[in-house]
């Protein structure tokens, strides 16, 4: 990617953390970057082009972060470490974690098949996990991609019910609440 290219990435970017994908347009990111609007459509066919780069761009992201921490030999210990990465990342950067996980958007990944052939960065790590914790004997045997899609789902509608108001709890509170019912799934799936 040029380095005009990446520019116009990091302003779109910038624009999408403060307000949201909706706020991203071709002639927002030009005025912002002081070129013309034309210039944009020399490194991206269209605004969906360029938001795709920011998605693409953000899950790696957000996987290599993830990713990064040393793994803890201990499953339980692990899921807790995933866990509390994900929900920094969805309080933290709602507008972010919005677009990347929940708005509908071209090219978005999809279950079951962009998932089981490993084309989630994000979702690849919950089933590392979920298969360390099956090796480990902490799990029972399984097919790791439906209990991962339960997590995920379970996380990602406790997150929406909280950032719209439904849970009524403070921060450290909520997040506690996220860690318990998370740990009920896996427990209903101990070996």
């Amino acid at each position: 990617m040029s380095a005009t290219a990446e520019r116009l990435v990091g302003i779109a970017r910038e624009i999408l953390l403060a307000e949201g994908a909706a706020a991203v347009s071709m002639r927002r990111v030009a005025t912002a970057a002081g070129v013309t609007p034309m210039t944009i459509y020399r490194h991206f066919a269209n605004r969906e082009a360029l938001l795709s780069t920011i998605a693409d761009a953000s899950f790696a992201e957000i996987a290599q972060r993830w990713a990064a921490r040393p793994a803890a030999a201990d499953f339980d210990t692990r899921v807790t470490e995933l866990l509390d990465d994900h929900l920094d990342f969805a309080l933290g950067q709602p507008h972010l974690y919005d677009f990347v996980f929940t708005d509908p958007r071209e090219g978005a990944r999809r279950w079951p098949d962009d998932f089981r052939a490993g084309g989630s960065p994000s979702m690849n790590l919950v089933a590392a996990a979920l298969t360390t914790g099956i090796r480990q004997g902490a799990l029972r045997d399984q097919d790791v991609w439906p209990l991962a899609l339960t997590v995920a789902a379970l996380i990602h509608g406790l997150v929406q019910l909280f950032r719209g108001s439904r849970i009524d709890l403070p921060e450290p509170d909520f997040r506690a609440l996220v860690h318990q019912l998370v740990g009920k799934v896996l427990d209903g799936n101990r070996a």
